[in-house]
């Protein structure tokens, strides 16, 4: 009986940051465990991964991108730089081109343990089948919002609600209370259709095939979640986070190195005030009517903060820079999330509760005050703010989860968090929960231990016996 050991990892993330950044600090921590590792990418997405890993000894190989894909603009290969977000399935769909190419540099890495691939690249499923290599399936959501699409899909506890508004239980978690509107459209419909559905269900069936899942959390964070996958759903899901956690912090040499904001937050720290980040991501379509009463409330709460606008097309106000100048910054240039989190002059995090945010709030203890926009956001605001307990939730003029929110309650919400006691409340648990979540990662915790089992699982899959 001989045993393959070290087997070799190839990671394959969709190209988009939010789902791209979590599977490069997954490569590093599986280079932690003395794993080798080779992440694929194209070429115009190279640069910033080779950057994001260019001191973990990990190899980095280069696919092209299709060309002439109907919608998208040549020379778009990351879905940040799509003129809209309702190209994404074409983008999504354009990567099966990708199959011929990825198979044929899969027979240049001898041996290839596993393949580790985004749920949108549920293509790859036939590959490793093809090549008799099990393939392991990422989903960049919490065990909680992953569970609770599939228990919508499956079990429909909405199919009898007349509004997307109207409650209705979930089966298993009793104490859980959802509406329709908590779901993405356009699955949150009652008899949910088009391309978009039937591009997910096609990457669904293909990680039901697949040998397991990955899912970037911890066990601590969502117990029941998880149980309840592995026991009821399926394929068996390994809590292997934070990975945000894996990420190098950045020492800089002298003052002059450092950027405009950094230099901002340090200023902050030593007069002793705190700051509140605020930042959606780079994919939630604030309308400009929004981000105008975005704004209205932060000046209003008298708070400090350094907010982030990554979208080109929306504008502060006129004068309104200079009316906030003592106490408020805007930066519309790329920043280091997680060295702003890290900073001692932060003390809360204004999010659209994106996966990939909420997980660095964690890791950096900073409470979350909730806003979320699109995609499976509505449940982790649920998560933070109701399950877990670390943030508290903004809350739309409407009475639903979903639509416009005014400017006064930005500021009640601002000032609660920052001031209030409910902030204290959250702040204190917020601590624990972030100790956890470092503790889960290092030696002997939760997902270092279930690392080492995936690892010993891949091995054990290529034993080869000789008679």
């Amino acid at each position: 009986m001989v045993a393959i050991s070290s087997p070799h990892f190839v990671i394959f993330p969709f190209m988009a940051q939010g789902h791209t950044i979590p599977l490069l600090y997954l490569a590093r921590i599986l280079r932690q465990h003395d794993v080798p590792v080779t992440v694929f990418t194209t070429p115009a997405n190279s640069p910033s991964v080779r950057a994001t890993l260019h001191d973990a000894g990990i190899s980095i190989i280069e696919l092209p991108f299709p060309a002439d894909i109907v919608g998208i603009p040549q020379g778009v290969e990351n879905t940040d730089k799509l003129p809209s977000m309702s190209l994404i399935f074409q983008f999504a769909n354009a990567t099966k081109l990708m199959q011929p190419q990825f198979e044929k540099a899969l027979q240049d890495i001898k041996p290839v343990g596993c393949i580790i691939s985004d749920a949108f690249l549920g293509w790859t499923q036939d590959i490793a089948a093809k090549l008799g290599i099990p393939r392991i399936g990422f989903y960049g959501m919490s065990i909680f919002a992953t569970t609770l699409y599939f228990i919508l899909g499956q079990e429909r506890p909405h199919a009898l609600t007349t509004s997307p508004d109207e409650p209705f239980s979930i089966p298993n978690f009793p104490k859980l209370s959802l509406t329709r509107n908590d779901f993405d459209p356009p699955f949150n419909e009652l008899d949910p259709k088009g391309p978009w559905v039937d591009f997910m269900m096609e990457q669904n069936i293909a990680m039901a095939k697949s040998y397991s899942v990955i899912i970037n959390s911890y066990y601590e964070l969502e117990p029941s979640y998880i149980e309840y996958w592995n026991r009821c759903i399926g394929p068996k899901a390994w809590c292997l986070g934070p990975f945000a956690a894996a990420k190098p912090q950045v020492l800089l040499a002298n003052e002059s190195a450092k950027p405009n904001w950094m230099l901002w937050l340090d200023k902050k720290l030593q007069n002793g005030d705190s700051v509140l980040y605020v930042a959606f991501g780079t994919q939630a379509e604030v309308s400009q009517e929004q981000l105008l009463e975005i704004a209205d409330g932060l000046e209003k709460s008298k708070a400090n903060f350094l907010w982030v606008i990554r979208s080109k097309r929306l504008e502060i106000s006129e004068g309104y820079e200079e009316k906030v100048k003592d106490r408020g910054m805007i930066v519309k240039e790329w920043v280091d999330q997680m060295e702003i989190l890290r900073h001692k002059s932060v003390k809360g995090f204004l999010s659209h509760c994106g996966w990939n945010s909420v997980t660095e709030a964690i890791c950096n203890g900073v409470p979350i005050l909730a806003m979320p926009f699109m995609a499976e956001q509505h449940l982790n605001a649920r998560l933070v703010s109701e399950e877990v307990g670390v943030g508290l939730r903004i809350m739309p003029s409407n009475g639903s989860v979903r639509g416009f929110v005014k400017a006064e309650e930005v500021e009640k919400r601002v000032k609660e968090l920052m001031e209030g006691t409910k902030g204290e409340g959250v702040r204190k648990k917020m601590k624990e929960v972030g100790e956890a979540a470092c503790g889960a990662i290092r030696e002997g915790g939760s997902s270092w231990e279930t690392l080492e089992q995936v690892i010993a699982d891949v091995s054990n899959y290529h034993k080869i016996s000789f008679f």
